[in-house]
């Protein structure tokens, strides 16, 4: 155990329960809105740090690193695939989803705004919705907590278990205080830690190599620097991208900027931030493979890479800094995951089907049950020896919301003839398709959201086309939020 790491982990976690505590302290008054979304009164620096910083959880410094450790630089199309999604999402996606929601009757989850959006009496859109998000996001929260367990336990020599209880209870305690301003703070000082750290630790590391590059080039296996591969694994990695058309703890922050003036620059931030992010983290990777070639550290298990090769050049004070951005990168997507989760049901199952005039007290604490409730499911899946690798807890969540929203979300805003039905159609088509491909044809090599993102726009555009129109004041809220987008 190096005690000066965990003093470092220790100051930092208390950070992060103080952000918590002062947004808890300022929550006098606040209603469903305001600790759901923050108000929409979001800037730009903590909307885009906040949405990158949710969407690379541990996968960025564990995952992808271990991946390309192992496999080569062929994983670097998974980066390619994400990198592009995500400028996409930010540049087409983002300004007519903040105006859309507005529109449709000022909607505070994607749910809610799915429903509005057809001003729809009936509430199996926002049932649908919440279901799938429960259940995605529990799987995806335990990927986060799994993560925080493998560092504890690497680092300080604490019981991998224990370590996930630990850092459930962390996460559960600000998200439960502050809500939605809490969370976008601590994913906004946690997204800087993340890009400090991916940007200094492998810089060094390769520093530390001794010998010219071309030396390490030829050491390595001879495929292992092909970005080429097969078109499987190309089209897998760039399949990535569709992710982020639907995910609704990252596309959240769209919705809660103050202006479309904070979002153009939001969308600068955000999509800088994440180049650099997934740049260094393949770095990572590779480095990690060239130092372990080299004998300089000893890698047992790959998704240990970037914390072996951090503790390998660092001082323990500097090295616990860096390694808490891996503390970082699980808390800031596994606090928003839980909050996605716990907004959807309270506003989206409890309020209009079981209390129907609750107040905004009784919202706030329906929704502070969920994150307590889904964070201790998901702390179980993380515990259990068979659950998986962190990479393949993230790509199953990360899948089944890609394919089931992603779809539907942007025909929503681009496509005036949608209906409701074409809505229900594309969410629950698209969901099943990526389960059944990922249990029965996972084989292939294809990565399921591909055929589940495909099949789920098929399913919304033919329903669409043989159920009525939409009617007039449908057409019109579309009218509406599409006109001036500049504004």
């Amino acid at each position: 155990m190096n005690i000066t790491e965990l003093v470092v982990f220790i100051i930092y976690l208390l950070f992060m329960i103080g952000i918590g505590v002062f947004f808890f302290t300022r929550s006098k008054g606040a209603n469903e809105k305001d600790y759901f979304l923050g108000g929409r009164k979001m800037g730009a620096w903590v909307s885009a740090l906040s949405a990158g910083a949710s969407d690379m959880s541990a996968w960025v410094l564990m995952g992808l690193p271990a991946s390309v450790f192992a496999a080569g630089m062929g994983q670097t199309w998974i980066a390619i695939g994400l990198a592009i999604g995500y400028a996409l999402s930010w540049i087409f996606e983002a300004p007519r989803l903040r105006r859309f929601s507005i529109e449709a009757k000022d909607s505070i989850t994607i749910p809610q705004y799915l429903t509005n959006r057809f001003l729809s009496g009936s509430k199996a859109l926002q049932i649908i919705c919440a279901v799938i998000f429960i259940f995605a996001y529990t799987i995806y929260a335990a990927s986060s907590i799994k993560a925080c367990g493998t560092l504890f336990n690497t680092v300080i020599g604490m019981n991998a278990t224990t370590a996930m209880y630990l850092a459930a209870a962390i996460i559960i305690g600000y998200t439960f205080l502050g809500g939605f301003p809490a969370v976008c703070w601590t994913d906004f000082f946690q997204g800087l830690l993340m890009l400090a750290a991916l940007m200094i630790a492998p810089i060094f590391a390769l520093a530390a190599v001794k010998g010219a590059p071309a030396q390490a080039v030829s050491e390595m296996p001879e495929n292992y620097w092909a970005f080429t591969g097969n078109w499987r694994e190309i089209a897998s990695g760039l399949g990535w991208g569709l992710g982020y058309f639907g995910m609704p703890h990252i596309i959240i922050r769209f919705m809660s900027v103050k202006s479309q003036k904070e979002l153009r620059k939001s969308s600068v931030i955000g999509i800088s931030w994440t180049l650099i992010i997934l740049t260094m983290s393949v770095a990572a990777g590779a480095v990690g493979r060239v130092m372990s070639s080299r004998g300089i550290i000893e890698i047992t298990d790959s998704a240990t890479v970037f914390i072996q090769m951090t503790r390998s050049i660092f001082p323990a004070l500097i090295s616990g800094i860096l390694l808490s951005a891996i503390l970082a990168a699980s808390m800031s997507t596994a606090d928003s995951q839980l909050l996605a989760s716990a907004s959807a049901f309270a506003s989206d199952v409890y309020k209009p089907i079981f209390r129907k005039n609750a107040s905004d007290r009784e919202m706030l604490w329906a929704g502070r049950v969920v994150v307590m409730a889904i964070a201790l499911i998901a702390l179980i899946i993380a515990s259990n020896p068979n659950s998986g690798t962190i990479m393949g807890l993230v790509e199953n969540a990360w899948g089944v919301f890609g394919a089931a929203f992603g779809p539907t979300i942007m025909l929503s805003l681009f496509w005036r003839r949608l209906t409701f039905g074409g809505a229900v159609a594309g969410i629950v088509t698209g969901a099943l398709a990526d389960i059944l491909w990922l249990v029965y044809l996972k084989g292939t090599g294809v990565y399921e959201i591909i055929p589940g993102f495909v099949i789920g726009l098929i399913a919304a555009v033919v329903v669409s086309m043989i159920t009525p129109e939409p009617d007039a004041k449908v057409k019109a809220l579309f009218d509406r939020a599409t006109r001036n987008m500049g504004d």
